[in-house]
């Protein structure tokens, strides 16, 4: 398969490599759809992030399908709760949302990870795509990934949405929903959002979801000002003009 890979510093390349393989009953192997570059990428890009080898494969916002006739994912058992399931067993056609974090307790870890794990602690989460010190799972900007924990972690998504309306749900939007729910912004409320980055203007649409009444938005992009003045009627602050 084709994956972009991680060769130190500043030098990342599309390379051809293994297809990923099934490691326990709840994998699945997910043909990649769409994927999405995060700003925390760039701390892997620039070498920032330790346990980052030569070969990793980046990205942990993606979605996709179960690869067709290539790829069968294993059948794991469902989990249920009340009776209802919550994660929709891998058919051919269907389509996931691939979760940044891995569920708690029995994420997978890097061989080399876990034997310095003295202690044998199990790793609290993993995530895609971020380096052994993250659980050395490789990430989504290929063409196919092994999803760990596939009963409980990606979830189906309708066959009517189309990728670039679900991609978000991966990260970005979850992230901005969070900040504003943290906020605690209710209608008539006046917010403050410093950055006008793809995070900062979910933030403005999400708070304008939960009835803000005047939104500030802070950076010294004027296009990116624009944006958000126009599409969330937020009020624009560039701070390189006071």
């Amino acid at each position: 398969m084709k994956a972009l890979t991680y060769h130190g510093p500043h030098h990342v390349s599309v390379d051809t490599m293994p297809d990923p393989a099934l490691e326990a009953a709840d994998d699945i192997i997910l043909r990649v759809t769409a994927t999405a570059i995060c700003g925390s990428d760039l701390h892997l890009y620039r070498g920032k992030i330790p346990g980052t080898h030569h070969g990793d494969i980046f990205g942990h916002e993606f979605m996709g399908g179960s690869g067709g006739s290539r790829f069968r994912g294993h059948r794991g058992p469902q989990r249920r709760s009340g009776g209802y399931p919550v994660c929709h067993r891998l058919r051919e056609t269907a389509s996931f949302v691939a979760c940044s974090s891995m569920p708690p307790a029995k994420a997978p870890i890097a061989a080399r990870e876990r034997r310095s794990n003295r202690k044998g602690i199990s790793p609290p989460a993993a995530l895609f795509g971020y380096s052994d010190l993250y659980g050395g799972i490789p990430g989504g900007q290929a063409e196919y990934v092994r999803v760990p924990k596939a009963n409980t972690g990606p979830f189906k998504v309708p066959d009517t949405l189309p990728d670039e309306k679900v991609l978000f749900l991966s990260d970005i939007l979850p992230t901005a929903w969070q900040a504003v729910k943290n906020a605690e912004v209710k209608p008539g409320s006046s917010v403050a959002i410093f950055g006008a980055g793809p995070v900062g203007l979910l933030c403005a649409s999400c708070a304008r979801l939960n009835g803000a009444e005047q939104i500030f938005i802070i950076d010294h992009n004027d296009y990116r000002l624009d944006f958000a003045q126009q599409r969330y009627g937020a009020i624009p602050i560039n701070f390189d003009h006071p």
